[in-house]
């Protein structure tokens, strides 16, 4: 029996009827096959992407500073027991993670490639809980997404090799569901930056003015017009993405916007692949068949040419088939859109405790200054001992620790264990941080007088964070250091 090529999907690629010649309502709207170009677009782009940033953390030195040369490594809550591999190990690793994402590229072996990748990169990700960035969770997420879509149909190896996996459409849910994930993101930051500290213009005061060296521009980073304009630009931007990239006629300009943020974010701060990610992941609100077209412009066929598409990319899918399809999406965006909310479970300013940041998409939300002492009591013993952490941690380790309680309390946990290896008894670890936020006076942030080693690791508030209490000073913009009048 010969396969029936589906109906050119109009104006944009998509499915305006149903196979009975009904408009689709509802759920419905979801299962009607649409093009598939924008989707193979993103699996190729994102690839090549995966291996261009693993290719980087070879090649900086990235592999063997975060998860070969620290002695202790900070974990996340109920994962301890993901450990980097032993002696060469990691770097094997790294390398099946780079071949998974070459394979993501190339459409090759496509849902174990995917399958590989998001494990790989989920193992790198837990290792190391100081190293948390958000771009980080949302490769892993991606990765993980692409395994449930058929992203390998049109323009893969797999298609090359398999006939029957041929398809030039895929059910629209798959293209909605990483339109989902991007939108999620754009959203949480935008309510993040709801925040009185970002509408006075931090941190963004103190980002901007590291930049203040370059030439021609770099004055203008001390002016507060630019840091007003920068932080409620970025509000504005992130605010109102998903709307706007929805809405046909504001898709353009909007995504002109996007790629001028994220470019400017690209060349501002050190914030590696994903301004590119981010880039490539927001063409997924553009039709279906937009590659599609672009290539036509770019290169218009002479003579049009009928792809022959298998029956069942157009053929409605069974009831149970779409039963298990919604019942994910429906946990899967249900987790995703509350998880960042759990913040507002705990009290005090999430800027300054911590508590529910993960995970939650505050990008660049805060600025910390910290000190951090380590005092030590052990019985038997009437003199209190100070630590120096430098001698446990690597220096970024040391750096990011001293700012965030919950890796204080892991690595006061960590010293009563060494201590206690050593021959101390009932080891007693006291921190003594001083931390500023966003250009606040610093005032301590774990009460100095709790025993740290006796706190469990749990979910609930931690009572040992003291509150905020300081508030940003009025006089808080930056003023242009003055020239040196010649003698």
């Amino acid at each position: 029996m010969t396969a029936s090529a589906p109906t050119q999907p109009p104006d944009g690629g998509e499915e305006k009827t149903a196979p009975s010649g009904k408009r689709p309502r509802g759920l419905d709207r979801l299962f009607q096959p649409v093009d598939i170009a924008s989707l193979v677009a993103f699996r190729i782009c994102f690839g090549a992407l995966m291996v261009w940033e693993i290719y980087r953390f070879y090649v900086s030195g990235y592999i063997k500073s975060v998860w070969v040369e620290p002695v202790f490594h900070f974990t996340y809550h109920g994962f301890s027991w993901v450990q980097p591999w032993p002696g060469d190990g990691i770097y094997w690793h790294c390398l099946l993670v780079t071949i998974a994402a070459a394979g993501i590229a190339l459409g090759l072996f496509y849902r174990a490639s995917c399958a590989l990748f998001t494990l790989g990169w989920f193992f790198l990700f837990l290792v190391e809980q100081s190293r948390y960035v958000n771009h980080f969770y949302l490769i892993g997420l991606i990765g993980f997404l692409l395994t449930i879509v058929p992203a390998h149909r049109a323009f893969s190896l797999d298609a090359l090799r398999i006939r029957k996996l041929r398809a030039h459409t895929v059910p629209a849910w798959c293209p909605w569901l990483l339109r989902a994930q991007m939108g999620i993101v754009y959203t949480y930051s935008g309510i993040a930056k709801l925040d009185s500290d970002w509408l006075q213009g931090e941190p963004l005061r103190d980002f901007l003015v590291t930049k203040a060296h370059w030439p021609l521009i770099g004055n203008l980073f001390y002016e507060e017009w630019v840091v007003y304009l920068s932080s409620y630009g970025a509000l504005f931007v992130t605010l109102f993405a998903v709307p706007l990239l929805l809405w046909k006629r504001s898709r353009p300009w909007m995504f002109t916007l996007l790629l001028f943020f994220h470019i400017s974010n690209a060349v501002l701060f050190n914030i590696g692949v994903f301004p590119a990610l981010a880039i490539t992941a927001t063409t997924i609100f553009f039709e279906p068949d937009w590659p599609r077209r672009l290539f036509r412009r770019l290169a218009p066929a002479r003579k049009p040419v009928d792809h022959p598409t298998p029956a069942t990319a157009a053929v409605p899918s069974p009831s149970r088939h779409r039963r298990a399809v919604l019942a994910f999406l429906t946990a899967y965006l249900g987790i995703q859109v509350l998880v960042p909310l759990r913040h507002f479970l705990y009290p005090g300013y999430l800027q300054w405790t911590e508590e529910g940041q993960m995970f939650s998409w505050h990008l660049k939300s805060r600025s910390k200054d910290s000190t951090a002492r380590f005092l030590i009591k052990s019985a038997g013993k009437e003199e209190v001992w100070e630590i120096n952490p430098a001698d446990y941690l690597t220096p970024w380790q040391h750096h990011k620790m001293k700012s965030r309680p919950g890796l204080v309390l892991q690595f006061s946990h960590h010293l009563a264990r060494e201590l206690e290896a050593q021959g101390y008894r009932d080891v007693e670890v006291r921190a003594l941080v001083r931390t500023s936020l966003n250009r606040r006076p610093h005032q301590f942030l774990i009460d100095p007088s709790v025993d740290l080693a006796a706190q469990p690791r749990t979910w609930r508030h931690d009572e040992w964070i003291k509150p905020l209490k300081a508030s940003i000073p009025e006089r808080h913009y930056l003023e242009k250091p003055k020239k040196k009048e010649p003698k």
